[in-house]
């Protein structure tokens, strides 16, 4: 937990919630000082105050810990700004609408950021009927492959996991796609149209 950020954004959301530090002081059960001395980053709450202190400030303990306010502005959503999520350590992928701290297994994941295409990842798409079928030239191996790929529409996501030593190619139905993505477990995510 970094003092500075983790006091700076104890007091914004106080303040923003209207309580004194007695305030907040009283609803989590320790004394005024305790939190002056997080907020000037002069100490650390005690770890089993974490999850108190949070709900007392309207966050999650993860927002706490990272330092970081997210506040989903636009609560219908947006499919179109979805965002992806890959954690290094056991591959899960996380799919978003809006804003998010996303965690899995102990650490904070940044949302990946989509390039255009290169030539190591050019992908092909055919028409066939009513889909797209897509596909790369990739290697499939088990250090390096296509991890998956989805297409995202203004109504959906429509998404395909691929695993090593398999084929990098997948079907989509053409309802409405805005762009497919690619992802590369190497190089990061691929904007393919």
């Amino acid at each position: 937990m970094d003092r500075y950020i983790t006091g700076s954004v104890i007091k914004k959301l106080r303040e923003s919630r209207g309580l004194t530090q007695e305030e907040l002081a009283g609803k989590i059960h320790v004394s005024g000082k305790a939190v002056s001395k997080w907020e000037t980053g002069q100490g650390f709450p005690d770890i089993s105050l974490l999850e108190p202190l949070a709900a007392a400030l309207g966050i999650s303990v993860i927002e706490l810990l990272s330092g970081e306010d997210i506040r989903n502005r636009n609560r219908s959503s947006n499919i179109a700004r979805s965002r992806f999520y890959v954690c290094p350590v056991c591959g899960n992928v996380i799919h978003a609408t809006g804003e998010a701290v996303i965690s899995c297994c102990g650490i904070t994941l940044p949302p990946l950021e989509a390039e255009q295409t290169d030539t190591e990842h050019e992908a092909f798409m055919e028409d066939v009927e009513d889909e797209w079928f897509v596909s790369i030239d990739h290697p499939m191996s088990k250090d390096h492959y296509i991890s998956f790929m989805a297409a995202v529409s203004d109504n959906g996501i429509q998404f395909v996991k691929l695993y090593p030593e398999g084929a990098a190619q997948a079907r989509f139905k053409k309802n409405r796609i805005r762009h497919i993505l690619a992802y590369c477990n190497r190089h990061g995510l691929y904007r393919i149209s």
